[in-house]
């Protein structure tokens, strides 16, 4: 592969542009990078090299490797499938790919399962098909690639935007405003390393949300992604003083509706729950849709009723 820099990348270190361009995490650009896989204009660079505009970046991307997670029999809430893509919608609690500390009963284990052979390699021996993410306690659709070329495809909507995801959450405090946008870039924490801050160095993130329903102390938002950094709606959340329900990672001690609700709260509040993509072989324009999970359903129900009752 071979990107050239633009304007918007000038003076970026090599590991972040590559990062970007490739769509691999940054860990990935700079084992990729100090391992000789990248040239920058023909030459061998390290990971703190700057680009500038223009740059050619050479990138010799490993050869998919075949996938070793083990397949297991686990319920799947399919919502579209045909023989290049399948569309999920993940339960909360559910991993989306084989980790430390997860190495089993992972929506990969369980696409094994149902798949087959047919899920794309190019994500690897633990991430077969997985195209974009959302977390552990994350619900809601999530698209998989069955073969390569669906891979490459949808990877390539995801860095140019044209796939579309809609996400409902529950945060703390009543925003001002009714609908606005929080354009500020994300990476690797330098405090702590399992979670992800607003870096001036980052990666580009903006999301931009709407309210849907305001309660005694919570607002109920739609947001859309203009981009998709890991966590992003929780620490672009977070950085305007709104976290969400149940965010353990970026919000401070819970409240007592927290703690009251605790059954109902297993992680954070957030749903996704629209999926706009182009097919990656017949190029119709698709749209998918997953209901709020029944906590969800019935933490509205409550606020509700607290918020009349006031």
């Amino acid at each position: 592969m071979i990107f050239t820099v633009g304007e918007e990348s000038r003076g970026q270190r090599l590991d972040v542009f590559l990062a970007s361009a490739a769509d691999i995490s940054r860990s990935a650009a700079e084992k990729h990078i100090a391992a000789g896989m990248v040239l920058l204009n023909g030459k061998q660079a390290t990971k703190k090299s700057v680009v500038n505009v223009g740059d050619e970046v050479s990138y010799d991307a490993p050869e998919p490797v075949e996938c070793k997670a083990v397949a297991q029999n686990i319920p799947l809430d399919v919502v579209y499938e045909d023989s290049d893509i399948i569309v999920i919608n993940k339960p909360v609690g559910m991993v989306v790919h084989p980790a430390a500390g997860n190495p089993d009963g992972t929506l990969v284990n369980a696409l094994l399962a149902h798949c087959g052979s047919s899920l794309s390699g190019v994500g690897g021996e633990l991430r077969p098909g997985i195209v974009h993410r959302i977390d552990k306690d994350t619900s809601g659709l999530i698209a998989v690639a069955k073969n390569d070329a669906s891979h490459i495809a949808l990877s390539a909507q995801l860095k140019d935007k044209t796939m579309s995801r809609v996400y409902f959450a529950i945060v703390r405090g009543n925003i001002k405003d009714d609908s606005g946008r929080i354009d500020k870039p994300i990476g690797r924490s330098l405090k702590d390393r399992k979670k992800m801050a607003i870096m001036p160095d980052g990666r580009e993130a903006a999301t931009r949300y709407y309210v849907v329903e305001r309660y005694e102390g919570w607002t109920l938002l739609r947001l859309e992604l203009e981009t998709g950094r890991t966590h992003q709606i929780r620490v672009h959340m977070s950085s305007v003083g709104h976290s969400l329900m149940g965010d353990a990672v970026y919000s401070s001690a819970n409240s007592p509706f927290e703690n009251k609700h605790k059954a109902l709260i297993p992680g954070q509040i957030l749903h996704a729950a629209e999926l706009r993509l182009v097919h990656p072989k017949t190029g119709e324009e698709m749209s998918f849709s997953a209901d709020l999970p029944d906590n969800f359903k019935k933490i509205i129900e409550i606020l509700r009723g607290s918020s009349n009752n006031k």
